[in-house]
């Protein structure tokens, strides 16, 4: 798909067809890299974006802290 360099304002931009946007789920704020290839541009995500996914807690897995100590350590070790 080929389009033009158009100026706005002061700058210059890409018009990006609707279909290309849809598809590849682009929308509102964006990073914008130079690569040797040309330029990349993909949504910006913030700098604590995928937390709640790695730090999912015993609750969110199924698992419980009722279910009892997990390891030798803390069945004979720990003062609980």
């Amino acid at each position: 798909m080929k389009t033009q360099i158009i100026q706005i304002g002061n700058s210059q931009g890409v018009r990006i067809p609707k279909v290309l946007l849809e598809e590849s789920h682009i929308s509102g704020e964006v990073d914008v890299e130079l690569h040797p290839e040309g330029i990349l541009i993909r949504n910006a995500h913030g700098p604590r974006s995928g937390w709640d996914e790695a730090f999912k807690t015993a609750e969110d897995d199924g698992a419980s802290p009722a279910d009892g100590p997990a390891n030798t350590f803390d069945k004979k070790e720990w003062q609980w």
